[in-house]
């Protein structure tokens, strides 16, 4: 009888354990199956974030779609936008070419509908078309002008930095923080750089190439040698600093002694346009033989040849290289 019921009691605890381990593996299969099925679930979308990644800079030129696929396409559109940082400009490039071929096209279009001279017409349109160029080149040489004033005092904050004992770098930073722009700008850009891994040289590289002025040729060049070969780096760039002040002066003197040859070239550019214009507006059917008469349309055309070609000879003869 007692056997009987140690037998029982035995076989009993052996089937509760059992039944418990059949239980908990049951419940731990079916979370398995419930996480498998999670991850078949989400197995399209983890393909898709794994997929290589363009880390490319995607620039874009305009705004408009359509505009934007050609001028990525186009080689000419990154000079364009370099073009417009060097002249401090917000524009995108498809503005500046929707403008330049609006201009273009639309006084092209008046003259020729006025006129009916095709060339004529075609000069025009080249004409009106290159002043947004023209105004963006003007800009960037207004901005270099600026940096060329500002550059002395520049290269004196540098030296009082490396006076007080800063590093170059540290003075880069100094100058980053310190200095008026378009100057802070670009020694942001360049203290930037190396900061993010690039060697002296490069950065300075890149300096010379975004503001190719002589003056920072010579700065990047005196720093460069310097690391190079040694030397007190302080007295090279008080030096460099004298150097542009006295190219400076030495060009506003040259400026100044032509600037009447400059004013002669821009009255004789713009005199026969003016006189052209005020002759229409005061005889308009005598004015008109120049463009409906043969013989009228090749003086026009010699007229134009003849002021560009003078208008060229004087901006080469007023242009004093130092």
């Amino acid at each position: 009888m007692w056997i009987a019921m140690v037998f029982g009691a035995i076989f009993g605890s052996i089937a509760l354990l059992l039944l418990a381990f059949t239980d908990k593996s049951a419940a731990q299969t079916k979370r398995i199956a419930t996480r498998l099925e999670a991850i078949r679930s989400a197995l399209p979308a983890m393909r898709h974030a794994l997929e290589p990644l363009d880390l490319r800079i995607a620039h874009t030129f305009s705004s408009i779609p359509w505009l934007n696929r050609i001028l990525q396409n186009v080689n000419l559109a990154p000079r364009l936008q370099f073009l417009l940082r060097q002249a401090g400009m917000e524009w995108p490039v498809g503005r500046l070419v929707a403008l330049s071929l609006l201009l273009g096209l639309g006084f092209g279009y008046l003259v020729d509908l006025r006129t009916h001279a095709v060339f004529l017409a075609a000069c025009i349109a080249v004409a009106a078309g290159a002043c947004p160029m023209l105004y963006v080149l003007r800009a960037r040489q207004r901005r270099f002008n600026r940096i060329r004033t500002l550059l002395p005092d520049v290269v004196d904050l540098m030296v009082g930095a490396l006076k007080a004992g800063h590093s170059l770098l540290s003075a880069m930073a100094i100058v980053s923080r310190e200095s008026p722009e378009p100057v802070r700008g670009e020694f942001r850009q360049c203290y930037d750089e190396q900061n993010f891994g690039l060697d002296l040289r490069t950065a300075m590289s890149n300096l010379v190439h975004r503001v190719p002025i002589h003056d920072f040729r010579i700065i990047s060049a005196a720093v460069l040698i310097q690391k190079e070969t040694g030397g007190n780096l302080t007295e090279i760039l008080e030096r460099v600093a004298h150097l542009i002040r006295e190219d400076f002066r030495l060009q506003r003197q040259v400026q100044v002694h032509s600037a009447q040859g400059r004013m002669t070239g821009y009255i004789l550019a713009a005199l026969p346009l003016v006189l052209g214009i005020l002759m229409y507006l005061a005889n308009p059917e005598e004015t008109s033989l120049l463009w409906r008469h043969p013989l009228g349309l090749k003086m026009l055309y010699g007229s134009i040849i003849s002021t560009a070609l003078g208008t060229f000879i004087i901006y080469k003869i007023v242009q004093v290289r130092i």
